[in-house]
């Protein structure tokens, strides 16, 4: 009976666009555990694939493709550049694809390897959404999750899926990366920007990549300068906008700076 259910309500979600969003608080950095950054990521699923993203991002590339004015990308709201990557999730064929940007060179992993979870017999209730508990040891880190039947999706923010339900919340034992759902919405169409001609490569080499960056001039699209508030927007050719203070420019030292602004997490949500 609760086959036949599901698969009526799996019939149900795929006819229709979903947007799950989580609100994601991580630790970048391992040596300063009381650093903790706030960014909002997207979950949309269509019932046979789905894509995880940066919530400001994309309406910031939204509103730029639609009015081609560079003013939006400078009113836009900021992100974390460490939480600028995609997760596409092909449900059929139970393939991940993690997308990313290093200057200008679209980068893809291909992870096929999901969660195994141990689903326990504890129940709560979260936001008045009916839950129950489940762990994984997963990419390095021990995690626990709440899922919940009520929204009939496998799915979950970044690669966590494989539940019979919906990631409702999430914690890895630490405490350094916590997920927590916080909107559910009808949406016209899913999520529709993922790069082309990408260059493959594991997590690991992935990692050493973004680890690698050192800014440079060349790194540089374009430089804005407001001197009444005394900040300059700096867009680098990977499509971020690192912010600084007319002052920092003028004490020297710039390209260290920046370097050190936009220093990788070494943090990251997978250990191994």
């Amino acid at each position: 009976m609760y086959k036949l259910l599901f698969l009526f309500l799996m019939s149900f979600v795929s006819a229709q666009n979903y947007r799950f969003v989580y609100e994601y608080k991580m630790k970048p950095d391992v040596n300063k555990k009381d650093s903790i950054i706030t960014d909002y990521m997207n979950l949309d699923t269509d019932g046979k694939k789905s894509y995880f993203y940066n919530s400001a991002k994309y309406e910031r590339d939204s509103a730029y493709t639609a009015s081609k004015n560079y003013k939006d990308l400078l009113s836009a709201k900021s992100y974390d550049q460490n939480l600028s990557y995609i997760i596409e999730k092909d449900y059929l064929k139970k393939t991940m694809n993690f997308y990313d940007k290093f200057k200008t060179v679209n980068l893809l992993v291909a992870d096929n390897e999901a969660p195994k979870w141990n689903i326990q017999k504890e129940f709560l209730k979260i936001n008045n959404i009916n839950c129950q508990k489940a762990t994984a040891n997963y990419k390095g880190r021990i995690w626990e999750a709440w899922f919940s039947k009520d929204y009939p999706v496998s799915d979950g923010p970044y690669k966590f899926s494989g539940l019979p339900g919906l990631v409702v919340s999430l914690k890895d034992s630490e405490n350094d990366h916590v997920f927590n759902l916080i909107q559910i919405k009808k949406i016209n169409g899913i999520f529709s920007f993922l790069p082309k001609s990408n260059k493959q490569m594991t997590f690991a080499e992935y990692k050493k990549t973004m680890n690698s960056f050192t800014f440079s001039n060349d790194d540089v699209e374009s430089i804005s300068i407001n001197k009444q508030i005394g900040k300059a927007d700096i867009q680098l050719k990977d499509g971020y906008i690192a912010q600084l203070g007319t002052n920092d420019m003028k004490s020297g030292k710039l390209d260290e700076k920046i370097s050190r602004l936009l220093k990788r997490t070494n943090n990251y949500i997978e250990k191994d």
